[in-house]
Order: structure tokens, then C-alpha cells, then sequence
């Protein structure tokens, strides 16, 4: 889902280079353990970053990714973790996971559904969550849209993100499209992320048959009240 490279190129680079994102992992984990024992479906699940906390927990995770090295970052995660029979790792893409099993919950952490670039594309992504969920179940996710001031401030320049690993956005306002480029000793990739407004990520859900229950501007809680941030909690009707 992501181009020239994809995820593949940056597998070994990938947990250093998200290091400190830690803010979400606690609510994810916090949104598995009301899903009664699982197990939960995560669409990209990447390195098991939020997975693999997951699992600790308690909580089997049936984990989609379109990249196999990064499964395989995964796998090698949770064997270390001790959590390797709560994971069932799958090679799979967003619109079309490869799950039959029917859950109470699906999320889609850290931004994945930026890779769909199309409202076809965001649409049958829906409609394939609302296929895995059982009646009340919900799906979890976030997304972002940036500031004119973050634009403003990293457009077109590399960035050290963390030490020995750099990032460059290329933004594109007017087709809200950015150009994400990463780079660093093991490798390095491009990806091609595509965003929306609020209002119109809540006009899709409810076009998909879905319920809002909250958005939220963070993963504290806090409901949406404008920023680039938001996190969202969907259900499907009883």
C-alpha cells in the first residue's frame, strides 16, 4: 500500500525509526480488553508495536499487513515477548483482509488508513471491517490531517527523526496528498499517504453503516475539537 519501496525496504528500520510513538499504545490495548477475550483483528499491523502489547495483555490478535517483512519483524517480536501462540499473522491487504472469523473488534492503529487514496479505495476498506465484525462490534482507528504550520515547517526538508534516521514530507495541499520519504543505514522508502477532514472521515463511516460512538482529538480521551489528530470509535448497529 505504500510505493517504491513499501514497508519491505524499511522492516529492520522501522521500530527505531517509530521509537517514540508510544502515546496510542495504552488506549488500543485499553479498547482489546473490552473486546471479551478476543480474539481482535489488527489491519496493519506492522512490527507488532501495538500487537505484541496486546498480547501481553492477554488479548489474541489476528494481525493483517501487506508487508512480509515486517510480519516477520513481528513474528521474531512476539517469540521474544513470549506471546507467539496469541499471534496469527496474515499477509493481506486493508481492502481485502484475509480473515473469515467474525470479532468484536477491528483497529487500524497509527494512521494505516492514509494509505488508501481514493474514496472507492476508503469504502471497501469500510466495508470489509464491517464484514469481520459481529452485530455491536466496533472498529478503532486513527488518522491525521496536517496544520498549514506543519506543512509550513517540514515541507521539502529532511528531517533527523531519530539519530541516523530521516524523513522528508512532501506536501501537497491542494490534492491533500503527502509524499512521506524515509531513509537510514538499513534502508529507506517512500510512501504516498492521502488525507481527510473530519467531517468527511464521519460522512464515510455512515456511508459504510457504521456508528460514530466518539472522536476524539488524542488518545487521552479528549473529544475532537479541531487539530490534526483524531481517533475514532465505530460500531455496527445491533
Amino acid at each position: 500500500m505504500s510505493s517504491d519501496g513499501g514497508y519491505d525496504a524499511i522492516a529492520d528500520l522501522y521500530d527505531p525509526w517509530s521509537r517514540s510513538v508510544t502515546e496510542d499504545i495504552e488506549f488500543y490495548v485499553a479498547e482489546a480488553r473490552k473486546a471479551r477475550g478476543g480474539p481482535i483483528v489488527e489491519l496493519g499491523v506492522g512490527t507488532g508495536r501495538i500487537a505484541v502489547p496486546t498480547a501481553l495483555a492477554g488479548v489474541p490478535v489476528i494481525g493483517v499487513d501487506s508487508s512480509e517483512r515486517m510480519l516477520a519483524v513481528c513474528r521474531q517480536r512476539a517469540s521474544e515477548a513470549g506471546v507467539a501462540a496469541l499471534l496469527d499473522l496474515r499477509l493481506g491487504d486493508l481492502r481485502n483482509p484475509p480473515v473469515t472469523e467474525r470479532v468484536r473488534l477491528v483497529t487500524c492503529p497509527f494512521r494505516a488508513l492514509l494509505h488508501l487514496h481514493s474514496e472507492g479505495e476508503r469504502l471497501e476498506a469500510l466495508a470489509a471491517v464491517r464484514g469481520l465484525l459481529e452485530p455491536g462490534g466496533r472498529f478503532v482507528f486513527d488518522v491525521f490531517a496536517p496544520s498549514r504550520e506543519d506543512v509550513e515547517e517540514t515541507n521539502g526538508r529532511w528531517l533527523e527523526r531519530e539519530r541516523g534516521i530521516w524523513e522528508r514530507a512532501d506536501w501537497d495541499v491542494e490534492r491533500r496528498v503527502l509524499l512521506l520519504s524515509v531513509r537510514g543505514a538499513s534502508g529507506e522508502t517512500r510512501m504516498r499517504l492521502a488525507w481527510l477532514a473530519v467531517e468527511e472521515w464521519r460522512a464515510l463511516l455512515e456511508r459504510a453503516g457504521f456508528e460514530v460512538v466518539a472522536c476524539y482529538g488524542w488518545f487521552d480521551r479528549t473529544p475532537y475539537s479541531g487539530g490534526e489528530d483524531s481517533v475514532w470509535i465505530a460500531r455496527v448497529p445491533d
